[in-house]
């Protein structure tokens, strides 16, 4: 039975670890579209508006 609990302990030691991971891939990805996707989205809002007026 200690095999089990010890079996147990690492699945959420894993699980804890991926999720971790997963956190800090998603952050990445919206800081990086912060910096480009933001600054390139308010260049263009720019760009249409001058045309329009």
């Amino acid at each position: 039975m200690a095999e089990n609990g010890g079996g147990g302990g690492s699945t959420g030691v894993v699980a804890v670890v991926a999720i971790f991971v997963i956190i800090v891939l998603v952050l990445l990805f919206v800081y990086r579209g912060r910096l480009f996707g933001g600054g390139g989205t308010q260049k263009i809002d720019v760009n249409v508006q001058t045309p329009s007026k």
